[in-house]
């Protein structure tokens, strides 16, 4: 399954962790924190309460589950270990010595990137450029194969796009992520307005 291309490219990407020491803290924090950034976008771009931006997160949580589903039976059916197991690597994080095949880090990272993108975020080149560094960090780290990352980031792109296409096609999935959001929305005024309510000069 790992040809003879992949094994080049990674191992040249991956020497330039001695080459170009200086960018290996850099490309830890892309490696292992970066994804974090994409949850905080996620939070924020939720509590701003504005009804458009709650269907992007509504898009991209789907889209992630999706990809995350067909990663675990691509990683089931076609089983890769991590570069670390079957060679010398320079190896710059922790990982497990589980499925290699394809990149969760890099589905979740663009299937967010692309989701925003589709939605005409403003930021939205910011977050493409962080979803490629994510990707190429982790063979930098010489955690995956250039084709984990780029299968990863097929995956991720092609469930941002199709969960798109059947949130604004399809009339049942659009009910339904309307009546969650319906639904949660009434909950959070209750809770929200409440708290924010002023005191009487009684209280």
């Amino acid at each position: 399954m790992l040809s003879n291309l992949d094994y080049q490219i990674f191992h040249l990407i991956n020497e330039q962790a001695n080459s170009f020491s200086a960018l290996n803290g850099l490309m830890r924090f892309f490696a292992e924190y970066a994804q974090y950034v994409f949850v905080l976008a996620l939070l924020l771009y939720w509590f701003s309460r504005n009804t458009l931006n709650r269907k992007m997160i509504i898009s991209a949580v789907v889209s992630i589950c999706l990809g995350m589903g067909i990663s675990f039976i691509i990683g089931h059916l076609m089983y890769r270990d991590r570069p670390f197991v079957t060679h010398t690597v320079i190896q710059l994080i922790k990982h497990p010595a589980n499925a290699s095949f394809p990149s969760d880090h890099a589905i979740g990272a663009f299937a967010l990137a692309v989701t925003f993108w589709l939605y005409g975020k403003r930021f939205r080149t910011f977050w493409l450029a962080a979803a490629l560094l994510i990707g190429f960090s982790r063979i930098w780290t010489g955690v995956h194969y250039p084709s984990d990352v780029a299968a990863g980031a097929l995956v991720g792109a092609l469930c941002a796009v199709s969960t798109q296409f059947m949130l604004l096609r399809f009339k049942r999935p659009q009910q339904l992520a309307n009546l969650c959001l319906e639904l949660y929305e009434k909950a959070e005024h209750k809770i929200w307005d409440k708290s924010t309510k002023p005191q009487s000069d009684d209280a």
